[in-house]
């Protein structure tokens, strides 16, 4: 397959068009941002761990029954994905307190929820991401209801499946962002990514952090961190 020109650059990623119209190639880099961009870095092959680690866990939720984006992973760096218009929500699982969570509602960092919270934030940079609620996104022609359900169903079997597989590598899954797309006939599919950019991930016994929040919080041990969490999923 034929890579054309770049169609996208985001902060962690660059999309490609391909000869097939209906596939792109996601390519992944290794820059670093936190707080809507304020903050700029480089975690050293972050690009690596983020795609394979993406393709390895879209592929098992596949065999769980959720449809993703994932086609194919060409090499350590860059995957052929299905082409979706992506529907502008963040959606945000919280298994355990932690980030804004618990700074908005001035609960301590760890505590386990009494269920998993449901969270969408308006993906717009410029906006800081805010957070908006069911009736903001129908009124807004965002997504509309059966969207919304579907979507709600899929990211609760994505929170178990992805609970499950990382406590079996000694990994609390304590929240999650995902994002999910259109195909043309208006199939809603996940897409984006799952990382240590994208979860918190923290050690079951030690609470270590094994995520972005290394570098949000300028903890050090960043690029090890996601060495860990690759190591873990018996990645090389």
């Amino acid at each position: 397959m034929q890579v054309k020109e770049m169609l996208y650059e985001g902060k962690a990623k660059k999309v490609f068009a391909t000869d097939d119209p209906q596939v792109y190639m996601v390519q992944y880099k290794d820059s670093a941002t936190a707080f809507d961009g304020k903050k700029k870095g480089t975690i050293e092959g972050k690009g690596v761990v983020n795609n394979r680690m993406s393709n390895l866990l879209f592929k098992m939720l596949e065999t769980k029954g959720i449809p993703t984006h994932y086609i194919e992973e060409l090499n350590d760096r860059e995957t052929l994905v299905k082409k979706v218009q992506i529907v502008p929500l963040e959606v945000i699982i919280r298994n355990i307190t932690a980030g804004s969570f618990s700074k908005r509602f001035g609960v301590e960092e760890g505590r386990e929820l009494l269920n998993p919270t449901l969270e969408f934030c308006y993906k717009d940079d410029a906006l800081g991401d805010p957070m908006i609620n069911e009736y903001h996104i129908t009124a807004l022609g965002l997504a509309n209801k059966e969207e919304l359900a579907t979507i709600t169903d899929m990211v609760f079997k994505i929170n178990a499946a992805l609970k499950e597989a990382f406590l079996g590598m000694g990994i609390k899954l304590v929240d999650f962002k995902v994002e999910f797309g259109r195909l043309d006939d208006g199939t809603i599919i996940l897409a984006d990514e799952i990382s240590p950019d994208t979860c918190r991930l923290w050690d079951a016994e030690t609470n270590e952090k094994l995520d972005k929040d290394r570098f949000r919080r300028d903890l050090g041990g960043v690029e090890e961190a996601y060495q860990e969490v690759f190591k873990r999923l018996g990645l090389k």
